[in-house]
């Protein structure tokens, strides 16, 4: 609920802790690596400020002195995964470059389950963020566009393997709920779907099935997801966007 009156602040321009008093007892570094702990072993609604000031061994309260809000809290926790992206340096290969970074966040989303839920602008300006944004920007600089061109197409590759990774991991989630294999579960939603099909009634989707049967092949529908985002920003193919 929003706070009548309250001033909008970035946590990052707040100082490490505010009042008087002895030296504080925990960073922010602290603090975010007690969350990024909790939401890995148990998911990110488990994150609360009673539960890290638990981890922490400290009063609840208290750590309204260090993190105002919960909001704040989840920044802190997206700067910290964020510094898991060490730089290195480009190749030249502006493609390449950026096929490498995707595929480094994809790997972070998977140690870190619940990152999908956070990636917004919201989150993306935290001083590990930026230094994220900064190499990336580095890695495009071969590619012949604007600024705001390159910005575009990190965010739309960010934006695909953020909704691929969400996918891999709902449909995980899912095949441990099942009170059957996930063998089981796909051979009948298999049957299911070849007796529609042979109905007649969906002759495209006949069509598309029956040029490729399965099974899909995931690891180069990503690859190809990731390829044909990068083709739209080819040299000759940016048009009015560049």
């Amino acid at each position: 609920m929003a706070v009548r009156g309250a001033v909008p602040e970035v946590i990052w321009a707040r100082p490490e802790r505010t009042g008087r008093g002895p030296k504080p007892s925990y960073t922010r570094d602290d603090i975010a690596a007690a969350a990024v702990r909790i939401a890995d072993a148990q998911g990110l609604d488990a994150v609360s400020m009673r539960h890290v000031a638990a981890e922490l061994g400290c009063g609840t309260m208290s750590l309204y002195n260090y993190v105002p809000r919960k909001e704040d809290l989840y920044e802190l926790m997206m700067d910290a995964v964020s510094a898991e992206h060490v730089p290195w340096e480009p190749s030249g290969d502006w493609r390449a470059d950026l096929l490498r970074v995707a595929h480094e966040t994809r790997a972070l989303m998977h140690r870190h389950p619940w990152v999908p839920r956070l990636m917004s602008p919201v989150y993306g300006f935290s001083p590990q963020a930026l230094r994220y944004l900064e190499h990336c920007l580095a890695c495009l600089d071969p590619l012949e566009a604007s600024n705001g061109t390159k910005v575009e197409l990190i965010a739309m590759l960010n934006g695909v393997v953020t909704t691929y990774v969400r996918n891999e991991l709902d449909t995980a989630e899912r095949a441990r709920a099942l009170p059957w294999s996930e063998a089981e579960e796909n051979a009948a939603r298999a049957a299911y779907l070849g007796g529609r099909l042979a109905s007649g009634a969906y002759p495209r989707m006949a069509a598309a099935f029956s040029e490729d049967p399965g099974p899909v092949d995931m690891e180069a529908v990503f690859q190809r997801s990731l390829e044909r985002v990068l083709d739209a920003f080819a040299p000759g193919r940016l048009g009015g966007c560049g």
